[in-house]
This record gives structure tokens, sequence and C-alpha cells, in this order.
């Protein structure tokens, strides 16, 4: 499928992973062309076959997405309407990319606050780069409350306290201190944030489709269920994905290959030290 004429992201497609960069100056807003990009593209990518891993970054150094643009708000009717019953807008396309059956990754390495960082946080992962990337929600700067999920993915992420301090204290917060909060799933060096998302994003496209989608399913699952309604799912989707032809296949070829022996086990301890010498720790 061929991702071309968008307004505002360039979209290459690579190995299964499709690398998304937003380019739209000056501050890359969230504006009408970011929001028909947005739109076409998740169209588009949700029955493409080929793309397993969505990867958002940007082509402005200093400004992952800076926030929603303010101008479009200031058009809001003077008296609220009902409640809505239906997701609508761009919370809808937020909502429906934590659902896509394939894994979304935010590689921030500039600024990013108010409906940039609800964007963020729709994704399945996020990282930092140390130094580089700045973080915030300060929507009640200026008199308004997060309106694209941030009160609500903020609070799920790092607690009622810290999602208060975040949303009115009207701070910027480094990459360590986010992945400290809970916001980032890491804070990582300014020059091995690229490397290590690209064989991260690598190692995922090599898991078969519909496993992909079963886990997704079964972590929107664990979130939103009881815990027993949630894991009896669990089990469920988990005799779906050992029932695939695909997933026999690749059982039997890593039992092949020496899998449950004493020298193929102990490959977590050799791949870790190969991240310790990448990320310098």
């Amino acid at each position: 499928m061929e991702y071309k004429d968008y307004n505002v992201w360039k979209i290459e497609v690579k190995n299964a992973i499709a690398w998304v960069t937003i380019d739209n100056p000056p501050v890359n807003l969230i504006d009408m062309n970011f929001l028909e990009d947005m739109e076409r593209f998740f169209t588009q990518v949700k029955t493409d076959d080929d793309v397993k891993v969505i990867v958002f970054q940007s082509a402005d150094p200093e400004f992952f997405i800076s926030h929603f643009d303010v101008t479009a708000l200031t058009d809001f009717p003077e008296e609220p309407g009902p409640v809505a019953t239906e997701l609508t807008g761009w919370k809808k396309y937020f909502m429906e990319f934590r659902t896509l059956p394939k894994v979304t990754i935010a590689k921030i390495e500039g600024i990013v606050g108010g409906g940039g960082n609800e964007f963020a946080l729709s994704m399945d992962m996020r990282f930092g780069a140390i130094g580089k990337a700045v973080f915030s929600q300060t929507e009640a700067g200026v008199g308004i409350i997060p309106g694209g999920g941030g009160t609500h993915w903020l609070t799920r992420l790092m607690g009622r306290s810290r999602a208060l301090e975040v949303m009115l204290g009207k701070m910027p917060y480094s990459a360590e201190m986010a992945e400290r909060y809970g916001w980032i799933n890491r804070a990582l060096p300014a020059d091995k944030i690229g490397q290590f998302v690209e064989i991260l994003a690598a190692s995922i496209a090599n898991i078969p489709t519909k496993t992909i989608a079963l886990i997704k399913q079964s972590v929107v699952v664990a979130e939103e269920l009881p815990r027993k309604e949630a894991l009896l799912e669990e089990g469920h989707l988990f005799a779906i994905a050992a029932s695939l032809h695909e997933s026999k296949g690749q059982m039997n070829q890593a039992l092949d290959s020496g899998l449950q022996t004493r020298d193929f086990e102990l490959w977590p301890r050799r791949y870790l030290e190969e991240l310790k010498k990448l990320l310098g720790e």
C-alpha cells in the first residue's frame, strides 16, 4: 500500500514498520492538516497487512508535537452541549490507536505538550530522549482541561496525585522524570534512542500479525474488565493463539533450534549484555 500526498505526515514503510515523520512548521501543532492526515493514515493502515509496527517521530529537532491549535478552541460555543454518547473526532482516533491490532510507538526527541502529549499517550509505547524530550500537560494555564484523554490516561499511568501535579502545576518534565512517573517507557540517551527504537520495532515486526493483535486485545481486556473476567478472556485468547498454524510452526522451529536446552535458555543474559553495551550502561 502506498502512503503518498499527505499534508504534514511523511510515511515510509520498511520491513513491516511504518515510520511516520510529523513535519508541520513552525511548531508541529495539531491543526486541521494534522487531523486530516491522522484520519487518512488510520483508515489506510488498519487494513494494511504489510504493517505490524508504527513509529511516530518528528522532523523538527525541537518539537515532537507542541499542542492542539488553540485558535480553533476559541471558536467553541459559549454554551456546552449535552454529554456525548459516542467518541468523535480526535478522541475517537486516539482511542482507536489503542485498540488497533498493530503496535504504535512514539519516539519523542523534543517538546511535547497538551494535545500532543495526549496523542503520545494514545500510543502503545513512548520513549523520550534524555536532554531533548520535554513533557507537559498545561491546558489549565489557558483556563481549560485536557480534552483528548489526558486526565484519564495520565491518572492511569502515574496515579491521582502525580496526575494532578502535572495538570495543575503547569511544569515541564524531563525524560528522566517522565520515566520515573510512569509517563513513558524509558528515557534513553539522545544518541541511542533511534537505534533502540529500531531494534525494538524490528523485534516486534518478527511476531506473527495475529499474535500481535491477540496480545493487544488481551491488554485492552485487562484494562477494562474485572480481574476474573479478564483472566478468563485471556485464557480464551491464549487458546486461539496456540491453535494458529503459524504459531505451531514457530514453536516447532524453536524446539528444533534448541529451545529448552541450557545453552539456548541463557539467551536473555546474552541479549541483556548487548543492550547494555548499546545504551552505554
